[in-house]
């Protein structure tokens, strides 16, 4: 009777301290924190479902899990195996598979040409952050500078606009006919902000469309 005692107590014992243990500390690293390792994707299984940033995972939005980057961190990612990249905002927790150090969305995985092999070894670098209780906000505001079939050029798009504007993203979107856009955009935190954004970026020249999401 004893040993039974014994046997529940140091159970109860076990399952309190796995159950303590703290988690690996999620920090917010220097822009140009880098990691290489293997990617992986997913997609239709979990469109609709919340993340564990709360959001509503998208996948055709550019985003991705990690295990540890505070969510809203912005990653540039790198496929090693064909040098093509992506910028991605972590708003979930992943992989879950030992060794692998991200998992991607569908369109960033797209966007690398990851969808036909499933994984690949990459490069993570941090290039920014973005307050994540901005980014589940309602009614976002969103400045479209331009929407393209060729990935290259709302890339170049892209790499001209985020220094100075760090809040740019692509976005794309597949239309009914199968083909893929990608659509260089803004989010704007306030009325005010979209206003002033909308008004600088047309007098550089840029054609911009704006609407609430």
């Amino acid at each position: 009777m004893k040993k039974a005692h014994f046997c529940f107590l140091f159970l109860g014992l076990s399952l309190c301290v796995y159950s303590c243990r703290s988690e690996k500390p999620v920090t917010t690293p220097p822009a140009g924190y880098v990691e290489v390792g293997e990617a992986s994707w997913y997609g239709p299984g979990f469109h609709g479902r919340m993340t564990s940033s709360r959001e509503i995972f998208d996948m055709e939005d550019l985003t991705a899990a990690h295990p540890s980057l505070p969510f809203g961190t912005m990653v540039e990612v790198t496929n090693l195996e064909n040098s093509k990249t992506v910028t991605v905002r972590i708003n979930d927790r992943g992989p879950f598979v030992k060794n692998r150090i991200i998992d991607l969305s569908y369109a960033a995985a797209r966007m690398l040409g990851l969808i036909g092999p499933g994984t690949a070894r990459v490069r993570l670098e941090v290039i920014g952050f973005k307050n994540p209780e901005l980014t589940a906000e309602k009614d976002k505001i969103i400045l479209q500078l331009g929407s393209f079939l060729d990935p290259d050029r709302a890339k170049a798009l892209y790499q001209n606009l985020k220094e100075k504007y760090p809040q740019v993203f692509i976005s794309t979107y597949q239309a009914v006919s199968g083909q893929i856009f990608y659509r260089v955009r803004l989010r704007a935190g306030s009325e005010e902000e979209a206003q002033q954004l909308a008004s600088e970026l047309s007098s550089a020249g840029y054609p911009v469309l704006r609407w609430r999401q």
